[in-house]
This record gives structure tokens, sequence and C-alpha cells, in this order.
């Protein structure tokens, strides 16, 4: 009999393909196969909502999502929670980044602001990353009047513990070697599992979670089950369960039928 899990899958480099921008078909098939079984699919991912773009083939089986790294979860129209980065670290880090031309995306309630001085956010996020939507921006002072929920600075990761000291109400979580996003403390992936199992009802040690980056070391840690993906950084294989394969290798299909949600 085919055990039933609330299963959490971050997106980049975990359903969607680095290499092909895709889900795979085999991942698609082992979600369908799940979700038929009676487990339930969230999504929980760094991405905010506007540039969640890249799950058409799945949306049909999505149960709710956790975006902006925890910062923003929902389940249909219901808000789960939203815990938005207190202003004077928003302007801080908004400071710093146009103080040394360094590139940032600001993330709002509503909308996005992109400001890209070097042409990063442009060569990593729609050259390599594929992604839609962010030439619906929205100028940096229209989306500072709103609750920001992330951001994200482009700086290496030996500066980033100099930066987060002038934050201290935020948390950094980083996935790509050049940039990294931030989170108001307590806003987080595991915390995200957490709080979208208070609203569906359902025991959090019962949940299984899948990640390849940084930002994904916290759900990983939360789940009953932490699954990191065979093309995920060292540090999250060490804090996982349990290691499958990558990506593109039919990692999420051999995952689930490793733990008997699909056989």
């Amino acid at each position: 009999m085919n055990q039933k899990y609330a299963l959490f899958f971050d997106i980049d480099g975990t359903l969607v393909s680095f290499k092909t921008h895709e889900i795979p078909q085999s991942t698609i098939q082992a979600l369908t196969e799940a979700k038929a079984n009676g487990s339930r699919v969230y999504i929980a991912t760094g991405r905010p909502p506007i540039i969640i773009t890249n799950l058409g083939a799945i949306e049909q089986l999505i149960d709710g999502y956790i975006t902006t790294n925890g910062a923003l979860c929902y389940v249909g129209n219901d808000l789960v929670a939203c815990q938005p980065i207190p202003m004077q670290d928003v302007m801080t880090c908004v400071e710093d980044c146009q103080q040394k031309g360094n590139s940032l995306i600001v993330v709002g309630r509503r909308d996005v602001a992109v400001i890209d001085p070097k042409g990063d956010v442009d060569r990593i996020f729609r050259q390599m990353l594929a992604v839609k939507n962010l030439d619906k921006a929205a100028p940096l002072d229209v989306v500072l009047e709103q609750d920001i929920l992330q951001l994200t600075p482009f700086f290496p990761a030996d500066y980033e513990p100099e930066l987060m000291a002038r934050m201290p109400q935020c948390v950094s979580g980083r996935w790509h070697p050049e940039f990294t996003d931030i989170t108001a403390n307590g806003a987080d992936k595991g915390k995200g599992i957490l709080a979208i199992a208070r609203h569906e009802g359902f025991d959090p040690n019962h949940t299984i979670a899948f990640g390849d980056g940084g930002n994904d070391t916290s759900m990983i840690l939360q789940a009953g089950i932490g699954i990191a993906m065979g093309n995920a950084i060292d540090e999250l294989k060490q804090q996982a369960d349990y290691v499958t394969t990558s990506v593109d290798d039919d990692g999420i299909l051999n995952a689930l039928r490793h733990y008997g949600v699909i056989s």
C-alpha cells in the first residue's frame, strides 16, 4: 500500500532542470501518481509569485505554495503567512547595493523592483534560469511603499556576514554563489512547512521535503524526511535523510519510490 505524505518541492534544480528549464517527464509522472495515491503537493521556493512561471505541467496538482523562502505562503485564496522585512533593514540593504553598484531584486507584496547596473540579474535570472516576467518590474519607489518580503542582493559569499551584521532582523538563504535571498527572521522554508501544516491540519512530521540549495536547509531539517537531490550542494546532502539522483536523472521519481509514496 502506498504511503501518503505532504510533499514539499523546491523549484530550481529540484522540480525544474537547470539544463532544460523544464520539469522532467519522470517527475510529472511521479507527482501525478503520488497525488492520485492521496499525497498532497506543495511548492517551497525562493521565487516570488510573479516569477513562478515554469510549473504549468504540474499546476493542476499543486495544493499550496511557500514562496519568497517562507515569507509569503498561501493555499488557494487563503493567506497562510506573510512576514515582511522591517523597513530599517530593507533600506540598509538597498543603500548598500546602491553605494557599491551591486544588482538587487526587491520583492514587495504586490510588485518587484529590479536594480541591475552590472547586468547580473539579466545574465543569471533571464539567461541562465530562464525567468520570465521580470520585464514587469515596477519602479523602486513604488515597491518600497509596500511590505517588502524578500531582498536578493548580488555579492560574493564572503561579504555576506558583514552586511547581515547590519541587518539584525533578517536571515540569509544563499543558493547561488553570486547572490543570496534575504528574508525577515522567522521566515524560511522550514517555518513555511509548519505554517502550511497548521492551516491544512496535517502532522509536520509526516512530510517529505526535496531541495538542492542552501535555502532548502531549513525545510530539509524541518520535514519528517528531508531529501537532497543528486545535484544538491554538499552541505545540504550532509543534512539530508536521503540523497536521491539528480533532477535530470529521475531524482524525484526514484525517491518517491524509495519511500513507498508511489509504486
